[in-house]
């Protein structure tokens, strides 16, 4: 805890902001808010978002390929970023959201009943999953259980300490590696360095797979692809690298969507480096 004037403040220890919170006040995700002198999450079992994606869509090609997974989401995201695809969700609290109330052990059932479907298990994405990560880890946990799958969609920008609670439960994850430098994770609302060290950790673990929007003019150039592919292969030059097309969304419709030779450059320049570079959204 931490004193300010008379009154406690508590800080919410799930990602390196370490929102200060009094009560009833909500973290910068809002997804987390402090209530009866506690930190908890407020969007435990709320789902806004439950398809049935093929694998692929994750994006995953070097895990399952050819299956499908039943993709859920809720609402909160620690990061800020202009060109979200999923912002109606992904910057939206509990006011603002629609959403159904589904129990761990509801999913987990429901994920087995879509196996006639060629379902393998659980997908936690669309909006920042580790922002409510105690229901990633209790239905992983009983999806586990009925020998299914869990994947992980996340930004990666989580402390040690949430990831090595999921992690016994976790198969695969894509985690979105948004560039290699540190002023342009700012602009974001996050860092690059918890980022390395939540990938670092996590490839020693499951099988992981990153993505890298290509947005103009920001993260775009062949010096700081050549330093990202480089870092990736000093962990494992196995681990796959999803070169992406950045379209104009949300915020950001200022400006142009990416060029696709740009981004099939970049992927040349990354498999210098890496065996497994795939565009996507070309």
């Amino acid at each position: 805890m931490m004193e300010t004037g008379t009154e406690k403040k508590i800080v919410c220890q799930v990602c390196p902001h370490h929102c200060s919170l009094s009560e009833e006040q909500y973290g910068r995700c809002r997804a987390r808010k402090r209530e009866e002198g506690k930190i908890i999450c407020v969007n435990y079992g709320r789902l806004t978002a439950l398809m049935l994606d093929p694998i692929e869509k994750k994006p995953l090609r070097r895990f399952s390929p050819g299956k499908k997974v039943l993709s859920v989401g809720s609402f909160g995201c620690n990061l800020a970023c202009p060109f979200c695809q999923n912002h109606e969700i992904s910057m939206t609290g509990p006011e603002q959201a629609q959403y159904r109330e589904l129990g761990p052990g509801e999913l987990a059932d429901l994920a087995w009943e879509y196996r006639v479907h060629g379902n393998i298990g659980v997908a936690f994405t669309y909006n920042e999953p580790l922002v409510g990560y105690e229901f990633v880890r209790d239905t992983a946990r009983l999806v586990r259980k009925q020998g299914m799958k869990n994947v992980l969609v996340t930004n990666g920008f989580a402390e040690l300490s949430v990831l090595e609670e999921i992690l016994p439960y976790v198969d695969a994850m894509n985690i979105d590696l948004k560039g290699f430098t540190e002023a342009y994770y700012r602009k974001l609302g996050g860092g690059l360095e918890p980022v390395k060290r939540f990938i670092e950790r996590a490839v020693r673990e499951c099988h992981v797979e990153l993505t890298t929007l290509i947005v103009p003019g920001e993260n775009d150039s062949e010096k700081e692809m050549e330093e990202e592919a480089a870092w990736i292969a000093s962990l494992d030059p196995g681990i796959p690298l999803h070169v992406t097309r950045f379209f104009p969304q949300y915020k950001m419709t200022d400006r142009a969507a990416a060029d696709v030779e740009t981004v099939y450059r970049l992927r040349e320049t990354a498999a210098k480096y890496l065996r497994y570079v795939y565009t996507g959204n070309c």
